[in-house]
């Protein structure tokens, strides 16, 4: 009887089950990236011209400009500061050696109707989210009575997102 109370006791097998639900979940957020590194966003270059040069010379950034990848949907604005060498909201490239100044505008836009102002946000419009490139074009005067030599600036881009 003793041994027929113990095997009561001993659970039998139940069945187990073999099978079971997880949760799974990724939250994509919104952003841009910049593809082939950043060490600079292109350049803007105008080229050579005689000191006696008078006019309008225009140019477009270009070089080993950087594209920019971006979720579908995204606002892209740009900002641009003054350059290193702006003075009376103007920006200006300067002579390496001396103080002469050539002063310079920037644009949004081919036609050089959309001026870029100094530190002013633009939104940067794009068809194609995974080949962003920004939209900056430039025109400077030639005064016709420069120094001869070198005229650079350098100006920080700012993208927000």
């Amino acid at each position: 009887m003793l041994l027929a109370v113990l095997a009561g006791a001993v659970a039998l097998p139940l069945d187990a089950a073999t099978t079971s639900t997880f949760q799974v979940s990724a939250t994509v957020t919104a952003g841009c990236l910049v593809v082939g590194g950043v060490s600079t966003y292109g350049n803007l270059d105008f080229g050579s011209h005689s000191a006696l040069s008078t006019g309008n010379v225009s140019t477009a950034l270009g070089g080993t400009t950087v594209t920019l990848q971006c979720t579908p949907g995204v606002s892209l604005s740009m900002r641009l500061n003054g350059g290193q060498n702006s003075a009376a909201g103007m920006r200006n490239l300067k002579r390496s050696s001396g103080t002469a100044r050539v002063a310079y505008q920037l644009f949004g836009d081919a036609g050089l109707s959309q001026v870029l102002g100094i530190d002013q946000s633009v939104a940067v419009s794009y068809s194609d989210a995974t080949a962003i490139k920004l939209p900056v074009y430039a025109r400077a005067q030639l005064t016709g009575n420069l120094p001869a030599g070198s005229y650079t600036d350098v100006v920080q881009v700012v993208l927000s997102f």
